[in-house]
């Protein structure tokens, strides 16, 4: 049996003008996550097993080779990459900054969750969400807390 319709209490729509930019906005920090996302790949690949190659970050990404691609031309022409067909994908100078402050944050936001108790498992899984969201004001927050454990 359908349900009846109501009345909806929801907000009323937001203007068109005001709605595209809200959308433009996510785009952006999707983007910018994904940036992330990468170069903590590529950095930790570069470590073990020494290079990071296409391959090796679809499988690590959970994309196809198709997608690391296009990300891959899109980080390079921001200059986080150096990479060229068919062999190992570099982090430039900026690559490595960029790598190293996600790797600080999501550390920090896992020793945070780990420190409410959060298991392993988890704590690391929620951190991957939060860290592209959790602003400098938090983050800091979170550290002071750590130190004073």
């Amino acid at each position: 049996m359908p349900r009846p319709i109501r009345k909806s209490t929801a907000a009323p729509l937001r203007p068109p003008a005001q709605a595209a930019e809200s959308f433009r906005r996510s785009r952006r920090d999707r983007a910018v996550e994904t940036a992330q996302d990468y170069v903590e790949a590529i950095a930790d690949l570069t470590v073990s097993p020494g290079e990071a190659r296409v391959v090796t970050l679809a499988r690590r990404l959970g994309v196809t080779h198709v997608t690391v691609n296009r990300t891959v031309a899109r980080l390079q022409r921001a200059g986080y990459v150096r990479a060229k067909p068919y062999q190992a994908i570099f982090l430039t100078e900026a690559g490595r900054k960029l790598a190293a402050e996600c790797k600080r944050r999501h550390e920090t936001v896992v020793a945070f969750l780990r420190w409410l108790g959060i298991s392993e498992k988890i704590a690391e899984l929620d951190a991957e969400g939060i860290e592209h969201h959790v602003s400098p004001e938090t983050l800091a927050a979170f550290e002071r807390l750590l130190r004073k454990r």
